[in-house]
């Protein structure tokens, strides 16, 4: 028996038991390993009319989406049209940011790996059209810059709306139909939506958010998020074996859809990224990417309204996973999953979660106290006389409407170096909290969380 059929009967056996213990309503997984794809599904795919989950269904893939249009945009450095070291507005004239100095200097490589310095969590809805990403772009003239272009790493929706409208403005064409001609046809893909309109057509998910965590994973309010957001993560859709296809032409030496010298330009270190557990150690073009002692992995992770989708993939062995959920605590059930199948297929050891120390020592908290602030929230630090370490989250606009939860105050203990660690879980995790910069006090600029959060007051 092979290794990926061993893989198989793991997890038949295992997912519907692992579904049921961390409460996801519904999960597919696809592995490959060489030549060969395995798939199983479990659960539902809506607790409220509870149609079972198939390996056919589909799942919004959230920001792995980011990854298709680093590779549409790509595709055009391909064929000669672009060229991601030019400022973005040799391609898109009309950008305008807060600071006019950046907007003539970022390019479209820093949009690829998120170091263009603008505030990035925008989800303004600039309505259902085709010209939506269009509209949001120029929604954007206000947004401040956080840090200069190519100082550091900020995870950055808005500028991937700036890379899609990069895109669509090269194509002539709605980003929609350049994901459908570009990528969908030519990789075959036969279970893929850019909308929901596309998704009714198969069996789709929905997302399930926790309000209670008496009453468990309930039906969200809505499908998607807005879809001026789109070529950030906000609409795109399909199976996990799909979405394998796509992770598969990125471990390929020989593509008709993006040539070997993009694949590998998009898997190169472009960035260090703080250490925050879950997001890798760097970035490339698009992909984050794991360097562990085995084998450096790539992958992306996404989440929209109550849906959460994991890919990794580990190019030298040629193995790649998918996990697609809908809801429930999915950081559980992807550690589970990922860990087994990536140290059988592999030979990677997948390090844990951060778990904060049993009795912290204390710590001089004055480089860590103080006010940071986002366009979605409000964070702010103090140390108390005990000399334990809180943060009240006041979340702000859409967040505070989507995530009214988040809402409230935790405690922070030491990890390791600068990043503090939540000492309760939250969606699986003791969330990590690097404190990163120096403010010319000795304080720390920013409150990374992927997103630098910029201090605004001691």
């Amino acid at each position: 028996m092979s290794k990926l059929s061993e893989i198989n009967d793991w997890l038949q056996e295992n997912l519907p038991r692992l579904v049921a213990q961390y409460e996801v309503p519904g999960a597919t997984v696809a592995v490959t390993a060489g030549d060969e794809v395995v798939e199983a599904a479990a659960g539902v795919l809506n607790k409220n009319t509870g149609v079972e989950t198939t390996t056919d269904s589909l799942f919004q893939i959230g920001s792995i989406t980011k990854v298709w249009t680093t590779t549409l945009a790509m595709q055009l450095v391909d064929e000669g049209l672009l060229d991601v070291d030019e400022p973005v507005r040799s391609y898109l004239p009309e950008f305008r940011i807060g600071d006019e100095e950046a907007a003539r200097k970022i390019t479209v490589r820093q949009l690829m790996c998120h170091t263009s310095g603008f505030e990035g969590d925008l989800f303004t809805d600039t309505g259902r059209g085709d010209d939506c990403v269009e509209k949001y772009v120029g929604t954007l003239q206000d947004t401040p810059q956080l840090f200069a272009p190519g100082e550091m790493f900020s995870y950055n929706n808005a500028g991937y709306v700036v890379l899609g409208r990069v895109v669509e403005t090269l194509r002539g064409k709605p980003y929609d139909e350049c994901l459908r001609d570009h990528l969908f046809a030519p990789l075959g893909l036969t279970h893929a939506a850019t909308s929901a309109y596309d998704a009714i057509m198969f069996r789709a998910a929905v997302g399930h958010l926790t309000p209670d965590e008496a009453q468990g994973p309930q039906v969200a309010p809505v499908w998607a998020l807005v879809r001026s957001n789109a070529p950030a993560g906000s609409m795109l859709s399909m199976s996990a074996s799909d979405l394998l296809k796509f992770a598969r032409m990125h471990m390929s030496k020989q593509t008709e859809v993006l040539s070997p010298a993009a694949i590998e330009a998009m898997q190169q270190v472009q960035v260090q990224v703080p250490d925050l557990a879950l997001m890798g150690d760097a970035w490339g073009l698009g992909w984050e990417l794991f360097h562990y002692p085995q084998a450096t992995v790539i992958g992306h992770d996404g989440g929209t309204i109550g849906q959460n989708a994991f890919l990794r993939l580990v190019p030298e062995h040629g193995v790649a996973v998918a996990l697609l959920t809908n809801g429930g605590k999915t950081v559980d059930l992807y550690e589970e999953i990922f860990r087994h199948v990536l140290k059988e297929l592999a030979g990677v050891d997948m390090p844990g979660m951060p778990v904060p120390a049993e009795e912290p020592e204390p710590v001089d908290g004055s480089r860590f106290t103080g006010v940071y602030v986002s366009s979605v929230g409000e964070r702010v630090v103090t140390q108390d006389e005990d000399g334990r370490i809180w943060m009240e989250v006041i979340p702000k606009g859409i967040m505070a409407e989507l995530s009214p939860e988040s809402a409230g105050k935790t405690e922070l203990v030491p990890w390791r170096n600068d990043t503090l660690v939540a000492a309760e879980r939250v969606h699986g995790i003791h969330m990590p909290h690097a404190f990163v910069g120096d403010d010319g006090n000795g304080r720390a600029l920013f409150l990374h969380t992927g997103r630098a959060d910029r201090r605004v007051a001691p």
